[in-house]
C-alpha cells in the first residue's frame, strides 16, 4: 500500500513544543468527579436574584447551570455556560472566582462555605469539550467580513459571535501560536497552553474563522498596514492586548539573569528552560503577575524565591488568596524594598535595595539581596500608541478609547476590546468585551447602527 510523505497540515492555531518547561506543573485545584460535582451543585440555593451572576463579567446564568448539574443534565449545563461565555472552560480555571462569583455567593453572608462555582463550571465544560458537543452553527452568510487584530480571548470570543451571526472573521496575530495569554501567559498550575489550544480547536469547529499567524498589523516593517486591513474587511476589531514588560530604568538591568516576568513566563510555557544554575530568585512587583511568577519559580524547583515589593503586604495589588497560596508554598517577601541597582560581573548576583518608610520614601537604610535570577513584574507597555496614525481612534493613557456599551471607537466600523481597551483585566473581561463588540458590529454591518 502506498503511503503519503506529505506532512500533516499544521493546525490553523499553531502548535506548541511537547517538551515545555510548564509540563512539570500539576493543577492547583483538583477537578470534581461526578459524585463531588452533584453533591456540591445540590448545595446551591438557586437564588432568584443571584449576586454571583451579577459578579460575572459575562453574566453566566450560574444558578441555572448548577441546577442542571445537580439533575444530571451536564450537556445542558454546558450550553448555559457557553451561551454567555464561549471560553467557559478556560475561564473556569483562570478566573479569580474568589473575588468574582464565589466571592459574592450568598453563603458567605451566612457564614457557610460558598458554592465552588469555578470547579462546577470546569466539570461541565471539560465534559462538553471531551464529548465534542457542538452547540452552535454558523449563521447564514451575510457576505460581510471582519478583520480582528490579535488572537487572544477578546478576538476569539468576538469571532465566534460574528460567525453565529453569519459574518466571516479573519484573525491576524504576529505570533506563531494563537490563543494570546490563555496559551502563553496563564500560570501553568491553573491551565497549560495545550489546554487553551484544545479549547480553541473546539471553538473553531463552528467554521469560517480564519487565523493568519505570523502577520503583524501596524506600521512596522513587514506589517499589514491598517489601511490595507480596513480595505480587506467591512469592519475591524482591535484585540491586541498589552506590550512588553516595563523596566525599572536602574543600573544593571541589562545584566544576564534580569528578565521581564511576562517574557519569562512565555518562555516557560512555550519551550525549555535551563535553571540548574539558579538557587535564589527574586521577583520585583506586588501584582498578580508577580505572584504568579514567584509560584512558578518555586514550582520549577528553585529553592529560595523572594517577592520584592516597595509597598506593604496589605497594600499589594495582587489577590490576597493568591499570595496566601504562595506563602504556603514557602515563598518569602521583602516588603518596603525599592531596587536601586542590579549588581554582578556580567550576570546578576544581587539587588541593591533601599528600605522605604510607611510613606514609601527612602529611610536612608540600604541592603543587598543575593540572587541568581530577577524577574521584573512591574507592568507592561501599551501597544495602542501604534494607532496614532489612524484618524478617529483615540488613545488615552496608552489604551484605546471605546464606547462602554458597544466597544466602538471613534472611527466608523472600528471596535476594540480586551487589554488594549481596558488596560489589563481578566480573561473573562476580554471575553465579555469581545462578544459585546461583535454584537455591535453585527448591528453596524446590517445597517442597524452607525
Amino acid at each position: 500500500m502506498a503511503t503519503s510523505t506529505t506532512p500533516p497540515a499544521a493546525p490553523p492555531r499553531g502548535a506548541l513544543a511537547g517538551d515545555r518547561a510548564e509540563a512539570v506543573f500539576r493543577d492547583f485545584k483538583t477537578a470534581y468527579d461526578e459524585a463531588a460535582a452533584v453533591n456540591e451543585a445540590s448545595r446551591c440555593l438557586y437564588c432568584d436574584d443571584p449576586p454571583c451572576q451579577s459578579a460575572c463579567p459575562t453574566r453566566i446564568d450560574i444558578p441555572q447551570f448548577i441546577r442542571k448539574i445537580a439533575s444530571g443534565n451536564v450537556e445542558g449545563a454546558g450550553r448555559t455556560i457557553f451561551d454567555s461565555n464561549i471560553l467557559g472552560m478556560s475561564c473556569a480555571r483562570v478566573c479569580p472566582v474568589e473575588v468574582l462569583c464565589v466571592g459574592d455567593c450568598v453563603y458567605n453572608k451566612l457564614g457557610q462555605p460558598p458554592i465552588q462555582i469555578g470547579k462546577l463550571q470546569r466539570y461541565a465544560t471539560d465534559i462538553a469539550l471531551q464529548e465534542n458537543w457542538q452547540y452552535y452553527a454558523a449563521g447564514a452568510d451575510t457576505g460581510k467580513s471582519v478583520g480582528l487584530v490579535g488572537a487572544g480571548p477578546a478576538s476569539i470570543a468576538a469571532a465566534h459571535e460574528l460567525r453565529r451571526r453569519g459574518h466571516r472573521a479573519t484573525i491576524y496575530d504576529k505570533r506563531d501560536v494563537a490563543g494570546g495569554l490563555n496559551t502563553w501567559g496563564v500560570a501553568p498550575y491553573k491551565m497549560k497552553g495545550d489546554a487553551a489550544l484544545e479549547e480553541l480547536d473546539w471553538v473553531l469547529r463552528i467554521g469560517g474563522i480564519d487565523i493568519q499567524l505570523g502577520v503583524g498589523v501596524g506600521d512596522a516593517e513587514g506589517d499589514l498596514p491598517f489601511a490595507e486591513l480596513e480595505a480587506r474587511h467591512d469592519a475591524v476589531f482591535l484585540g491586541f492586548g498589552l506590550g512588553e514588560d516595563s523596566m525599572l530604568g536602574v543600573p544593571g538591568q541589562d545584566l544576564d539573569g534580569v528578565h521581564g516576568a511576562v517574557d519569562f513566563i512565555e518562555c516557560m510555557k512555550t519551550g525549555k528552560l535551563d535553571l540548574a544554575w539558579v538557587r535564589r530568585a527574586a521577583v520585583v512587583g506586588g501584582g498578580n503577575t508577580a505572584i504568579d511568577a514567584v509560584r512558578e519559580l518555586k514550582g520549577l524547583g528553585i529553592p529560595d524565591v523572594t517577592l520584592v515589593y516597595r509597598g506593604s503586604e496589605a497594600g499589594m495589588s495582587g489577590y490576597a488568596h493568591e499570595w496566601k497560596a504562595a506563602k504556603a508554598e514557602g515563598i518569602t517577601a521583602s516588603w518596603a524594598s525599592q531596587p536601586l541597582a542590579f549588581l554582578g560581573a556580567g550576570r546578576v548576583q544581587s539587588i541593591h535595595c533601599a528600605r522605604l518608610g510607611a510613606d514609601k520614601r527612602p529611610t536612608g537604610e540600604t541592603f543587598a539581596l543575593s540572587t541568581d535570577l530577577v524577574l521584573l513584574a512591574i507592568g507592561q507597555g501599551k501597544l495602542a500608541s501604534m494607532l496614532q496614525g489612524v484618524s478617529g481612534v483615540a488613545v488615552e493613557r496608552g489604551v484605546v478609547v471605546v464606547d462602554a456599551e458597544t466597544g466602538a471607537t471613534g472611527r466608523k466600523g472600528w471596535y476594540a476590546g480586551g487589554d488594549c481597551a481596558n488596560g489589563g483585566k481578566e480573561v473573562v473581561n476580554a471575553v465579555a468585551e469581545g462578544k459585546r463588540a461583535a454584537i455591535a458590529i453585527d448591528h453596524y454591518l446590517r445597517g442597524d447602527a452607525a
